[in-house]
């Protein structure tokens, strides 16, 4: 008898104890700040590839010293060079990643966060589409483009006009494209670019349009803001 009222004792102790476990779990606090901002050169937002963290594309990275696990934080960009991280009120160091199309950048820059925090970060890039117009007719899509040079050091390879059914254009995801080499482009003087739409999306009311530049020994472009074109 003595040993069934034991173990019963034993029983109702270890739910006891899941029970205030489960307890703790539930009453812990989640990171509720919000870290956000664009990456940009001279005030205005630096593009990228879309889904760049999907395939290695356009990284930045946040580290909190003083914790028992310190490891590194990813913050994904967006091709409009915006981005966002949850977290909790604290000092973070932020890293911009080599691999993107601007130049690499070993310094850190300190970011205190405490509620609502909107940092920008500061890139060079290698190129940067600094202009882009378009024009249209029922079957093609011009774009008059101006590319300057940030970096002195950097090597133009081209510049590609990129057209999509969706707000999603890059050189990864496109229904065209035409690529101009650098042979017939001149760092700071405007060029065109033609691309014909596809029959398949000639019968769309609206299609979207981008521009990308892209530099020797780099794998990532740099992009124009994409634009909606209005066919019908």
């Amino acid at each position: 008898m003595k040993n069934k009222v034991y173990i019963i004792q034993t029983l109702l102790i270890a739910i006891a104890i899941f029970a205030i476990s489960g307890c703790a779990k539930d009453n812990y606090v989640a990171p509720q700040s919000i870290l956000s901002g664009h990456v940009v050169y001279n005030g205005q937002a630096v593009g990228v590839r879309t889904n760049g963290f999907a395939s290695g594309g356009a990284q930045l990275e946040l580290w909190q010293h003083g914790y028992a696990f310190f490891t590194k934080i990813p913050v994904y960009i967006n091709q409009d060079g915006s981005y966002s991280a949850l977290l909790f009120d604290g000092d973070y160091l932020l890293d911009r990643l080599s691999g993107s199309p601007w130049v690499n950048q070993t310094d850190s820059i300190a970011v205190h966060v405490k509620g609502n925090t909107v940092v920008d970060v500061p890139v060079t890039p290698f190129h940067f589409v600094s202009a882009a117009t378009y024009t249209n007719t029922a079957t093609t899509v011009t774009a008059t483009i101006t590319i300057t040079k940030p970096n002195a050091a950097s090597v133009l390879t081209s510049s590609s006009l990129y057209l999509g059914r969706t707000t999603l254009v890059d050189n990864k995801l496109n229904d065209a494209a035409v690529t101009i080499t650098a042979a017939n482009i001149t760092i700071g003087t405007p060029f065109t670019a033609t691309v014909t739409i596809p029959a398949a999306l000639q019968t769309a009311s609206v299609i979207y349009a981008r521009v990308g530049v892209t530099t020797v020994g780099s794998t990532e472009l740099e992009f124009s803001p994409v634009v909606a074109i209005t066919l019908h």
